[in-house]
């Protein structure tokens, strides 16, 4: 039995084999014919890029003459972008000059005509000093007419006539007489106040001119004010209104 199963295995092993030999060859024969149908193809591409070479140079021929004013334009353009940083670099580097020599040298400079000849320190301040007499005579004379059109000068605003006005009095009483020709005067205010409506009493002290020692203390007096006397002084006794008892 296992002789019989041994021979069949062997026989089915065979045929398998022998297919296995007969693929190969038949994938050989199919891929030969394939190959030669494939082969012209690659010609024809070949031909295609060059029979449309020319269409996609003739399009490039037209467009050539649009494209150039184009790259003329950008030149153009980047002069304008290049001019245009050094036009405010020379405007910062050329201050306004604010000397007065400065503005002068920049006068001469820009003054149509030739230059005139080289001239030494001392004929520039000769002709200085010259342009500076003929401006003075100038002024002079114009001054001169002047004063001749307004005619002879006016007297002008008269001054006003000073009036002094009333001196200030004061009433109290004397509280001090010992110094020679000077008492000293007590003056008391009495008065409401403006708000609060209480009654307000301020006392002040003043010392007055008596020059014949009349005054004497406890007297009530009138004082007027005048010139300073002294460093203190700056009332002179009027009269005295009522004696002490």
């Amino acid at each position: 039995m296992a002789e019989e199963e041994k021979q069949e295995q062997e026989e089915t092993t065979e045929p398998e084999a022998t297919e296995e030999a007969e693929a190969p060859e038949a994938a050989e024969e199919a891929t030969t014919p394939e190959a030669a149908e494939e082969q012209p193809e690659p010609a024809a591409a070949d031909e295609t890029p060059e029979e449309e070479a020319p269409a996609q140079e003739e399009p490039a021929g037209e467009d050539a003459p649009e494209e150039e004013p184009a790259a003329e334009e950008e030149p153009a353009a980047e002069e304008e972008e290049e001019e245009a940083p050094t036009q405010p670099a020379a405007e910062a580097e050329a201050p306004e000059p604010q000397h007065p020599k400065q503005i002068r040298k920049l006068k001469r400079s820009l003054a149509p005509g030739p230059p005139g000849p080289q001239r030494s320190p001392e004929d520039r301040a000769s002709e200085r000093a010259e342009r500076r007499r003929s401006a003075q005579e100038s002024r002079r004379r114009h001054r001169a007419s002047r004063r001749r059109k307004r005619g002879e000068p006016g007297t002008g605003t008269p001054p006003a006539e000073r009036e002094p006005g009333p001196k200030k009095v004061r009433q109290g009483t004397v509280v001090s007489a010992g110094a020679d020709k000077t008492i000293t005067v007590e003056i008391r205010v009495v008065r409401r106040h403006a708000t609060y409506e209480k009654v307000v009493r301020r006392t002040s002290k003043l010392r007055a001119h008596d020059e014949s020692n009349q005054a004497q203390e406890g007297d009530v007096v009138r004082v007027v004010e005048a010139r300073p006397l002294s460093r203190t002084k700056r009332w002179r006794l009027l009269d005295v209104v009522e004696k002490a008892r």
